[in-house]
């Protein structure tokens, strides 16, 4: 994955609750397993009108929100099922971080397992930073994971939670099998030390 440190972006306005991924991607697009390709269909619903064309009310159709990396939006962002391809279609799109009051646990989960960072802050807050966003492409936000701060347009810092290992793999651009490869030497060391005891097990292959 790609390490996330600090962006600053373009973020685009969205006050829904309750956003389920189907909404995000409808199911009649989840035949595939690649990641990429999917940006197209994000948020079809909303996007395209019944014959195809873009809907110009919606924000992602709109200048300069077209290059948002930022999403902003209210509770319950991701429930519904648990497909993967909800995140797989925000990054493919562009947009690598949300920032709400809450998320679906495992849209919550899927976010970190694919290099996005979902921000959970009051909705309060998330209402000035639509705020912020609707003023364009002048007003972008920081949202610095270094830090744990979301940076506002007018200088503010807003402090965000995060869970501190979730933290370490995003700024490392770790996923679980990154996260796993980082402990190859303690594990080769183990398989030596286990076939040196018990010689008659089989052992696991370690590069």
């Amino acid at each position: 994955m790609e390490k996330f440190t600090s962006l600053t972006a373009v973020a685009a306005p969205l006050p829904l609750a309750d956003i389920d991924t189907d909404k995000i991607i409808p199911a009649r697009f989840l035949k595939t397993i690649k990641r990429t390709g999917l940006g197209v269909h994000l948020f079809d619903t909303l996007r395209y009108l019944p014959d195809g064309g873009e809907n110009p009310h919606f924000v992602l159709n709109q200048e300069p929100y077209r290059g948002a990396q930022i999403l902003i939006a209210y509770e319950n962002f991701g429930c519904g099922s648990s497909r993967e391809h909800a995140p797989w279609a925000l990054l493919d799109f562009g947009i690598s971080c949300v920032i709400a009051p809450d998320f679906a646990d495992i849209f919550h989960t899927n976010c970190f397992k694919n290099g996005m960072l979902p921000v959970r802050l009051p909705r309060a807050v998330c209402e000035q930073l639509m705020g912020d966003a609707r003023m364009g492409g002048n007003a972008r936000l920081t949202v610095d994971l270094e830090r744990q701060v979301v940076v506002r347009p007018n200088g503010q810092e807003i402090r965000f939670e995060i869970d501190p290992l979730r933290r370490h793999l995003l700024l490392n651009g770790l996923d679980d099998i990154g996260q796993t490869l980082g402990h190859q030497s303690a594990i080769a060391s183990y398989e030596q030390r286990r076939r040196a005891e018990q010689p008659w097990l089989p052992g696991i292959a370690v590069a």
